[in-house]
């Protein structure tokens, strides 16, 4: 990270004080938040140059149109690093975490969706006067053959992975015909690509658009398929309803619309781009093995399963394997909403507290470094919470049954609230010196306690042992 850290210094005449990594989602690109005496920037490396050329050019143009993007500043002479303003770490989808728990969005919740949407028509008439889609990575426009790449991509990545049989040659003879239906209508609007809730901030209650490396040339349609289709949105059909007449009416104050044909074409667009993040899922749980993105599975399957109908006879064998597709056992069986989950760890304060791999950005933590420590003895050095030798000793002591009776009486409250909101994770972590003994004895208990009193799903992850556990 030293070209990052000499970029920072050249452009603000400071010394970069630190540098923290920052969370990646589906890219490769890593990010980083430096920090000097007064200023803040976030670094970004990104391994394709055509990629990075292409976001700079795309953000330089529309901050020109007055657009919510964030300032570039500076790269590097090879394009491989770049800075850019710092937006600070709220998400929308973090924003409106309440709503896609209990499915009850609040009116705060629902004024930052609005507000998104509600510009998304400036980005796609406004934003492509005078864009250059030549600088477009990895191609200007949406056309045939981006459309065949994305549903190979969800045959070979994702059907195919899950054992569903099917007719190949009429899958491809119906791929054709879908991508004559998606390119009906030709545009010189601008396609943002991935239109969702993870690439929107948030600054002082306004959104502010990122992530727009992937835009091209294409229709309208294609982004709000996105944005109110995304998988773990979980949208009401109501607030969606809602979220789309916002848009539409946006959208009447550039071009004239039929509403009718704008939803019967905008039907296509939510199948095509759920296959395509079903390929996305597909590749990055079964073949990058990153197994939190096939939990996001479950609920692209459902929205197919709710978009399907009879209308759709364009192409009926891709509708026939797809309904096939949603009524799959390891699909058909899911109930909405889940089982509420509940993620318990132990860990050692010196290697970092647990990330939420859930998305939600974490819950309690407890800290047990006030409890006596087994660990200062010789004699306990080779044995953990687990052991009865160290249970003995922080039993005897007594300090550690007082600390969890507090926790207990706390974890009952969420875990009810929970249940009966809906939610579908909450976590807990204890903390010590070296997530051997106090923390482990500590997360063991409360997920013993828990399992046993509330119908829940509970998996314990003692992380300096390496040793999950559900119960």
């Amino acid at each position: 990270m030293e070209t990052l850290r000499k970029l920072f210094e050249q452009f603000t005449g400071e010394a970069v004080n630190e540098i923290t990594e920052l969370p990646s989602s589906g890219s490769n690109r890593r990010y980083f938040r430096l920090q000097g005496e007064t200023r803040i920037l976030i670094g970004v490396y990104g391994a394709s140059v055509e990629e990075n050329r292409a976001f700079w050019m795309i953000d330089l143009h529309f901050a020109q149109k007055g657009l919510p993007v964030p300032k570039v500043w500076v790269h590097s002479d090879d394009f491989l690093y770049y800075l850019q303003e710092d937006l600070g770490d709220t998400l929308l989808f973090n924003a409106i975490a309440n709503g896609r728990n209990c499915g009850q969005f609040t009116e705060e919740e629902k004024t930052l969706l609005k507000k998104t949407i509600r510009l998304l028509p400036a980005f796609q008439m406004a934003g492509q006067d005078g864009l250059d889609f030549s600088m477009c990575y990895p191609q200007a426009e949406f056309d045939k053959r981006m459309i065949l790449w994305d549903l190979n991509y969800f045959k070979y990545c994702f059907l195919k992975a899950t054992g569903l049989e099917f007719r190949e040659s009429e899958l491809e003879d119906d791929f054709e015909r879908f991508s004559q239906v998606l390119l009906a209508d030709e545009s010189a609007t601008f396609l943002y690509r991935d239109f969702q809730s993870r690439n929107v901030m948030i600054v002082d209650g306004e959104p502010y658009f990122i992530d727009f490396q992937g835009g091209r040339k294409g229709p309208i349609y294609y982004d709000v398929a996105s944005f109110l289709w995304q998988a773990r949105a979980q949208y009401p059909d109501e607030l969606r309803e809602e979220l789309l007449q916002t848009y539409l009416d946006a959208l009447k104050e550039y071009i004239p619309v039929d509403e009718a044909y704008f939803r019967q074409q905008l039907q296509h667009f939510v199948i095509f781009r759920t296959l395509q993040v079903l390929g996305a899922y597909g590749f990055r749980g079964y073949f990058e093995k990153k197994p939190h993105f096939l939990q996001s599975v479950p609920y692209a399957v459902d929205n197919l399963r709710r978009v399907l109908t009879d209308s759709l006879c364009e192409y009926p064998y891709l509708c026939e394997v797809l309904r096939e597709l949603t009524q799959m056992k390891q699909y058909a069986d899911v109930n909405w909403p889940h089982k509420l989950e509940v993620r318990i760890y132990s860990f050692a304060y010196k290697k970092g507290i647990p990330d939420d791999p859930s998305g939600n950005g974490g819950g309690y933590v407890f800290d047990c470094r006030s409890i006596n420590n087994p660990g200062k003895y010789e004699h306990f050095k080779h044995f953990t919470g687990l052991d009865n030798a160290v249970i003995q000793y922080l039993e005897d002591d007594g300090g550690i049954l007082a600390f969890l009776d507090h926790v207990y009486a706390l974890a009952d409250v969420h875990v009810q609230r929970y249940i009966e909101r809906k939610f579908s994770h909450l976590m807990f972590a204890f903390g010590c010196t070296g997530g051997q003994h106090r923390s482990v004895y500590s997360a063991q208990h409360l997920a013993e306690h828990i399992a046993k009193k509330y119908d829940v799903r509970v998996t314990l992850y003692h992380r300096e042992l390496n040793i999950e556990k559900t119960f």
